[in-house]
């Protein structure tokens, strides 16, 4: 493994690797090779029509078929090593570090994938902001351990002084995307990649001595990551396992969008939800479209805590919870912005104790698409919680103070589209 231009640091420590990439003239497009983040496929509809769009998409490394995990696992390390050999898949020739930009209409993202020197949480360097459930960590670990290959990027965010010109990282990445790229495709939704590779030792320095300066937060990939350090811990450093794939944005210059995760609670219908509130909140009917209906949920949020059920055809925005109730279900020993988070009201008032509904798979399902989740629990008959984003500074400032938010709180975007550079460790 390449350890170019590394030293220790006490910041983040982002070193060139030689990427992994599909080889075009063995493809049919590499858009259709290319997958959303493993953990967005969540429909067995999105799950097939990837792999129908293209015999190699990435999906069938990320989320292989079998009958059994270990033969699924199995199945992704016999098709990784099948491509590798076919060249359908390629080392690039040299180690890079790579600026990848996406750009939808007037959303423009532009940032850096390298191979990151884990931390742990307590370091300061990393920051996690929400918690992971150690049966997904478990699977995911399986997976690595049996393609040794980080398949795709985390999403990690850092913030540098905005007012300045342009310096260190930021001036290297807008510099590398005046020049012609790696690669450029366009995907399905609507947003265009670019891919360029970082490879002078100067520009290289210059990145990494600005980011040693830098903290990261996890914007996306919790169980990644914590899936990383688990497979740090197995392997005696130095190792390459001791780093992990990323993709580093500089917020203060390209802000994500920071959306909310639904929830579809499998086995409660509407009607008892609402019965089951009382007068513990207020409850008003909304009419539709959704579009109107988010307005109005965003709205009341700015005001206090608020929610919409949905599922028997018809919106309820229920909000104004009652402070005793609060009181009385929300732990006390968090700071107040953890305690008034939508997302601590939902789980610690309404789902553990008004509803009295676990935190398991087989009752709550987390979707991310707000109309996906209308119709699924209008089709199968349950309710479908839709939340209300939280601002990024807001996740920032909890991560800092050591908080983590209940799982699943946020979405940042846009996110990296999965398959075009992976990191094979044997390389």
């Amino acid at each position: 493994m390449n350890t170019a231009g590394h030293t220790d640091t006490a910041g983040l420590d982002l070193i060139p690797f030689r990427g992994v990439r599909y080889v075009p003239e063995q493809i049919g497009s590499l858009a259709a090779v290319t997958s959303p983040p493993y953990d967005v496929v969540v429909r067995p509809d999105g799950l097939l029509h990837l792999e129908s769009a293209d015999p190699h998409n990435i999906v069938r490394l990320i989320l292989p078929q079998a009958t059994t995990p270990a033969a699924r696992n199995q199945q992704a390390a016999d098709t990784l090593r099948t491509w590798l050999g076919e060249g359908i898949l390629a080392p690039d020739d040299e180690p890079s570090l790579y600026v990848y930009e996406q750009q939808d209409g007037e959303i423009l993202q532009r940032g850096l994938i390298g191979a990151l020197r884990l931390s742990e949480a307590d370091d300061g360097i990393v920051l996690p902001h929400e918690g992971v459930m150690p049966h997904v960590v478990e699977d995911r670990a399986a997976l690595m351990r049996a393609t040794a290959a980080n398949l795709e990027p985390l999403l990690l965010t850092y913030r540098s002084d905005s007012e300045a010109e342009p310096t260190g990282a930021m001036a290297v990445i807008e510099r590398t995307a005046e020049r012609e790229p790696l690669l450029s495709t366009t995907t399905e939704d609507g947003f265009h990649h670019r891919l360029w590779s970082v490879t002078d030792p100067a520009e290289i320095a210059e990145i990494q001595s600005d980011l040693a300066t830098h903290q990261a937060l996890i914007a996306d990939g919790h169980h990644r990551w914590a899936t990383n350090l688990r497979l740090r811990a197995e392997h005696p450093s130095p190792s390459p396992w001791d780093y992990g794939l990323v993709l580093l944005v500089d917020t203060a210059r390209y802000p994500l969008r920071v959306r909310a995760i639904h929830r579809y609670l499998h086995r409660l219908p509407v009607s008892e939800a609402l019965a089951a509130l009382g007068d513990s909140f207020r409850v008003r009917t909304v009419e539709g479209p959704l579009d109107h209906v988010l307005d109005a949920l965003a709205g009341a949020a700015s005001k206090g805590n608020a929610f919409v059920l949905a599922g028997d055809g018809a919106f309820h925005l229920i909000d104004h919870p009652s402070p005793d109730l609060l009181a009385r279900t929300i732990p006390d020993d968090r700071p107040e912005a953890w305690r008034t988070l939508d997302a601590t009201v939902l789980h610690a008032t309404l789902l553990d104790h008004v509803w009295k509904i676990p935190d398991a798979p087989e009752h709550i399902a987390y979707i991310h698409d707000t109309a996906a989740t209308v119709e699924k629990a209008e089709r199968d008959g349950g309710t479908a919680v839709l939340m209300h984003p939280v601002h990024e500074e807001v996740v920032r400032d909890l991560a800092r103070q050591g908080v983590t938010m209940p799982r699943k709180s946020t979405s940042f975007g846009p996110k990296p589209a999965t398959g075009l550079v992976l990191r094979a460790l044997a390389f």
